[in-house]
């Protein structure tokens, strides 16, 4: 094997707090080598981006740095800011996870490409530059180059201001790329595109690259060798078969049984903790009445928003007009859970909205419990606000933090009148009921980790006996083990106390083992509904067979077999080698 181009040996990074000193690195050694693809995974706080920052020498003064970290030659550590920056987005570059926060918000992203190429190689001049950024935006796949380059970031969606963080990338044709979570905040279709997109400039540049993630579907499908960190240290490390099919440590092999699997079949067939949790639905089933003789919790028919599109700074006129949700139907009945997928933009939002705001809809209509909402008087809007609750996606955005756990959950059930002995008594029997401990009532929402935070806000949304929760992405900001227990605790919770769910999610993998029945949304309409195994195994709408040939298997074989070419070669090939003879021609 060739040299490695590069290496970190004993590397220890710790940072000073109010608690004590935080040791967020520590002993990590690994190599990567040229073409080759490194990914670290692990759990939030394993240590992953931290490690990833002291490679680029991107820590803070406050860091207290241990170890060396080698790079082509260079001794990271022994360089100054004005050497390391040479390095930075010529032979060493990053891909971060919020594209919209990397890229200045005030440049057009033309010119923020075109910056990267000069800034290393000034003798380029001001056209050819941008004309190389024209050419790295088509290349990575942004139709109408030319008119792209003269927008601003906010102009582009999620999945396209990370193509043209992918084009920053890898403009000066680095040795070394570090994606930082680079698929986090995207739809999986956008993630999957990005991805091969990803995988495919690091085979035609021949770069290294270092992928740090906790989604070990994406970590299948593109890594060659893979790195497991658990709280700051190195836990195994081996070649990615070597990791998925036969782990020799403990956490790995927990790591892995609590990935939810889009392709796991049957209930049971499943080895994850999700599997168990779908298997204990199905068991749920086996006993529940056939679904036309169970009382209907909510209904929706011929659903209907529409957004004006204006123009005009002083005086607005409308200029068109937008349909979110364009006239959707749709049922829950008692104890089932029905999950809302699709794509960002596809209405689901807005959907949810509609449904929460209890009043008359602008098109169509809307019935809990058999009452219309729009026939509801005021004292019934709010008494009906007890029987739907909503679960949001980020649990710390959603409880205040100045608040204490049981003041939290006791807020709904005071709006309702509860007697302070009521409250009292169910604030306990709630935090039994979601896996929380009596004495945690006492504590505030920074003192719980994400996992126990959304455990609060499910707590919250039972404190009143709703016959429906809706779960807008509830699992979709947590590591993979704390989802699995999230999933496997909302299963218990739906055989124990037989609630209904409407669970909004773009995250296939965990729909499949959650609900009863899905309904899939595209530019505001339901294009397929049906029972969840029939929609997964016999999808009928294009769209969904996209969908779900998009979602990530952790299985490194199976996604081999499923990898797309993202780019096209030629085209690929062909704009480096022009860069490449300019430069040496400048030379």
């Amino acid at each position: 094997m060739s040299d490695p181009i590069l290496s970190v040996r004993d590397l220890s990074v710790s940072f000073p707090s109010e608690y004590g000193t935080v040791h967020a690195v520590q002993d990590l050694s690994y190599e990567v080598h040229k073409g080759e693809a490194l990914a670290i995974v692990g759990e939030s706080g394993s240590g992953k981006s931290v490690s990833s920052l002291a490679v680029m020498g991107l820590l803070p003064r406050t860091a207290t740095i241990s170890g060396e970290i080698e790079m082509l030659g260079h001794r990271m550590f022994e360089l100054n800011d004005k050497q390391l920056s040479r390095l930075r987005g010529n032979t060493i570059s990053m891909v971060f996870q919020d594209p919209l926060s990397a890229l200045t918000p005030v440049y057009r992203v033309g010119d923020q490409i075109a910056e990267v190429v000069r800034i290393h190689h000034p003798e380029i001049s001001k056209t050819r530059a941008r004309q190389r950024a024209e050419e790295l935006l088509d290349a990575v796949g942004i139709p109408e180059p030319g008119r792209r380059a003269s927008q601003y970031p906010h102009e582009f969606s999620g999945g396209m201001r990370q193509r043209a963080m992918i084009a920053m990338a890898i403009a000066n044709e680095p040795e070394l790329i570090i994606a930082d979570e680079p698929t986090t905040a995207l739809d999986v279709t956008i993630q999957a595109q990005v991805m091969d997109l990803l995988k495919s400039a690091q085979e035609l540049i021949g770069a290294a690259t270092v992928l740090i993630t906790h989604d070990m579907g994406v970590v299948a499908g593109f890594a060659d060798r893979v790195l497991v960190m658990k709280e700051s240290r190195m836990v195994e490390l081996g070649t990615v078969d070597e990791i998925f099919y036969s782990p020799r440590e403990k956490y790995t092999q927990d790591l892995l049984a609590a990935v939810p699997r889009v392709d796991a079949g049957e209930a049971g067939a499943s080895r994850s903790v999700a599997g168990s949790a779908m298997q204990k639905i199905a068991d749920l089933g086996e006993d529940r009445p056939p679904r036309e003789e169970l009382p209907t919790v909510l209904e929706v028919e011929d659903l209907a928003k529409v957004f004006p599109i204006t123009k005009g700074a002083i005086v607005r006129r409308k200029i068109g007009e937008q349909r979110a949700v364009d006239g959707i139907s749709f049922d829950i009945r008692e104890g089932e859970c029905l999950a809302l997928v699709g794509e960002s933009g596809s209405g689901k939002t807005t959907t949810l909205m509609e449904i929460m705001q209890l009043r008359t809809p602008q098109e169509g209509t809307i019935r809990i419990g058999g009452k219309e909402t729009g026939a509801l008087t005021r004292k019934e809007r709010s008494t009906l606000r007890s029987d739907i609750t909503v679960v949001f996606q980020d649990p710390m955005a959603s409880l205040d933090p100045r608040m204490p756990i049981a003041d939290i959950i006791k807020e709904p059930m005071r709006v309702q009148g509860y007697s302070k002995e009521r409250m009292d008594e169910r604030v306990d029997w709630l935090l039994k009921m979601v896996g929380l401990l009596p004495e945690h009532a006492a504590r505030f929402p920074t003192e719980f980790s994400g996992g126990q935070r959304q455990r609060v806000g499910v707590a919250r949304a039972l404190a009143c006996d709703p016959k429906l929760i809706i779960l807008d992405e509830p699992t979709s900001a947590l590591d993979v083990t704390v989802q699995a227990g999230v999933l496997a605790m909302l299963a218990d919770l739906r055989a124990r106390l037989g609630v209904s769910f409407l669970f909004v999610s773009h995250d296939l993998s965990v729909v499949r083992h959650i609900s009863d029945r899905i309904a899939v949304m595209q530019k505001g309409r339901i294009v397929e509904l049906g029972d969840t195994e029939e929609v997964f195994t016999n999808p009928q709408h294009p769209y969904s067979k996209e969908l779900l040939s998009a979602v990530p298997i952790p299985d490194p074989e199976v996604a081999r077999s499923r990898r797309r070419e993202a780019i096209d070669r030629k085209a690929f090939e062909g704009t480096f080698g022009g860069f490449l003879a300019d430069r040496e021609d400048s030379q």
